[in-house]
């Protein structure tokens, strides 16, 4: 175990040389590294949001667990909201505010997952997320043809999209809004990705019909119901290999040939961050955020 200290709280640091992803070698101690170097950015994309972990202490071989609730023996000093739940108590869950609490949730092996709203208005969604889910043999190329002609559906409507991998097979497609209903955003989301469907019938669902998905996309729109959540921008995955959930450019996307192309790494995302900033900001700037189109 390392006890260290960061911006004033000791923390408590373990198995830092257990190997997490197998096919790279790469360590719980890089893993926490990579958190702690891209600090800025990722706290940006969690603040003030209740966060859900996936954790994968052993690595994507081991245990996976999914958990809203604030973890036992969460230090007092990390913060938590109240979260409503249908039918049911209120829940607390995470917030991630600051670099402490990053590193200390980094250290529990996660990946973070957020709804489309924040703490402080739950059920109002400031942004709208399509996940874009191949069924071999297709792969993320076909998600891209899928992606332009979303983008060009969004921009009809006047919202403005954005893209990242979702650090597994598919794409996330975000678009930054004024706060509305989730069930508004969730029934707009269902729309669009039935009108996919219909204009593109060879490649693009927009149910998930098991039989119907090999060769095609599944377009999921549920993630807008204000119960769910969606793998954050910049998480690592519980995968083999040490893959971000990364933002991509739409040029990326136009130019993308093969599944090789748009996987990327931490070390890659690093370098990214260095080059070309946070690809992501417009998602956090309220003059990019427009109204939910009316339908």
């Amino acid at each position: 175990m390392t006890v260290t200290e960061v911006e004033g709280r000791r923390l408590s640091l373990t198995n830092l040389d257990k190997v997490i992803h197998p096919a790279t070698g790469t360590t719980k101690g890089e893993l926490v590294h990579y958190y702690a170097a891209n600090a800025g950015t990722v706290l940006a994309h969690l603040h003030d949001r209740p966060l859900s972990f996936l954790r994968y202490p052993d690595g994507p071989r081991g245990q996976l667990f999914f958990t809203k609730n604030v973890p036992a023996g969460t230090p007092a000093w990390v913060k938590s909201c109240e979260v409503p739940r249908r039918g049911e108590a209120p829940a607390r869950q995470v917030m991630v505010q600051d670099l402490p609490s990053l590193v200390w949730a980094a250290n529990l092996v996660v990946e973070f997952h957020t709804p489309q709203w924040r703490a402080d208005a739950p059920a109002e969604a400031d942004r709208l997320v399509l996940d874009l889910d191949p069924g071999a043999p297709a792969t993320i190329v076909e998600c891209c043809e899928v992606a332009r002609w979303l983008r060009e559906r969004l921009a009809e409507d006047g919202l403005e999209c954005f893209a990242k991998t979702s650090g597994s097979k598919g794409l996330h497609l975000l678009s930054p809004l004024r706060p509305a209903p989730s069930a508004d955003v969730s029934a707009y989301a269902r729309s669009l990705a039935e009108r996919a469907a219909a204009a593109l019938p060879g490649l693009a669902l927009a149910r998930m019909a098991r039989a119907a998905r090999p060769g095609k996309v599944f377009i999921d729109h549920s993630q807008n119901a204000a119960a769910k959540t969606t793998a954050a921008p910049y998480t690592l995955r519980a995968r083999e290999r040490p893959e971000v959930s990364a933002p991509v450019t739409w040029a990326e996307i136009a130019e993308c040939a093969s599944p090789g192309e748009l996987a990327f790494t931490l070390e890659d995302v690093t370098g990214r961050l260095a080059t070309r900033g946070d690809l992501l900001a417009g998602l956090l700037n309220p003059a990019h955020a427009r109204p939910l189109p009316r339908r």
